[in-house]
């Protein structure tokens, strides 16, 4: 058995050190157990960990793990770009040409995965939701989910754009609200979290507004799974999947692609930027892409023994 296991921590949604969300990469970490992955995602500390691991499917390039520091989640977007981007870092992805696509096996299934290199390296990296967007029963009341959020209830929308769970894979509460000004005030009550989504069909809760701050988004966000162990989330691939639905059955167009920059993190000093695609065809939504940038941070080596 191996005693020491090679790592890479790295800044997801961003091209910047010490921007985006961090995430860390046990590139070859067969002969770990699920129990040893949950001691060390805790260990470090991170939104999340990911485990790669040889493929069950003759498809796949590889089987994707990944932990929060509580648990293990079926799917989420920042640790597959990130992975995905470290992959082709190493050279286990090739990039011979612009673009190369693989296929990571994760809980959810297959999840396609597109890097796009720039001078032989890899620069952006896409997935595409293995699970098409399903919505959830109807939230909390707006009272409810003010109180949860710290924030007023006129604060959250309720036209077009109202409280919605949606997931593809793991299950979001999206909560629009008027303008940025309010995200920035959102304190959420963890004492409260349990009381009030504790049986609900989401339990994280993404908060957003369509006041974004930089020239080219479209919205501005916060997310916070405090079940997870995550108290606030500087940038969710997963939940910006799930947005895409929640978007796309908003649309005004029914086919064609809708694009929607999404800001997150900049509450935290941790500015992250999401690119999310909506596929529409007969005003239904076919497919979900989320993607991003990526920086290497560190390197290092865990010791068991």
């Amino acid at each position: 058995m191996k005693t020491a296991y090679e790592f890479h921590t790295l800044d997801v949604f961003t091209q910047k050190r010490f921007g985006g969300n961090p995430l860390a990469v046990f590139p070859d970490a067969d002969g770990l157990g699920t129990e040893s992955m949950q001691h060390i995602a805790r260990e470090m500390n991170l939104s999340e960990t990911t485990f790669v691991l040889p493929p069950e499917s003759s498809r796949a390039l590889c089987k994707v793990r990944i932990f929060t520091p509580s648990s293990e989640l079926p799917f989420a977007g920042h640790p597959t770009v990130g992975t995905g981007f470290l992959l082709a870092t190493l050279g286990r992805i090739p990039l011979q040409e612009e673009r190369a696509t693989v296929l990571f096996e994760e809980g959810v299934g297959l999840v396609p995965v597109e890097v796009r290199a720039h001078a032989g390296k890899p620069d952006f990296v896409q997935l595409t939701a293995a699970k098409l967007p399903e919505f959830g029963p109807p939230p909390p009341e707006r009272v409810q989910l003010a109180a949860l959020l710290g924030i007023h209830p006129q604060d959250i929308l309720d036209g077009a754009d109202r409280p919605q769970a949606a997931s593809c894979g793991v299950p979001f509460l999206f909560v629009p609200v008027r303008d940025r000004s309010v995200l920035a005030r959102a304190a959420p009550d963890i004492a409260r979290w349990h009381a009030i989504l504790g049986q609900y069909w989401a339990r994280d809760v993404f908060i957003f507004s369509r006041d974004p701050e930089l020239l080219g988004s479209n919205l501005r966000a916060r997310m916070f799974a405090p079940e997870h162990g995550i108290v606030e989330d500087p940038a969710t691939g997963g939940a910006c999947a799930a947005l895409g639905g929640y978007l796309g059955v908003r649309a005004t167009i029914a086919d064609g692609t809708l694009r929607c920059v999404v800001e997150q993190g900049f509450e935290m000093q941790r500015p992250s930027l999401l690119y999310v695609e909506t596929e529409l065809e007969s005003g239904r939504v076919i497919a979900v892409r989320v993607g991003g940038h990526a920086v290497l941070v560190s390197q290092g080596n865990l010791r068991l023994d």
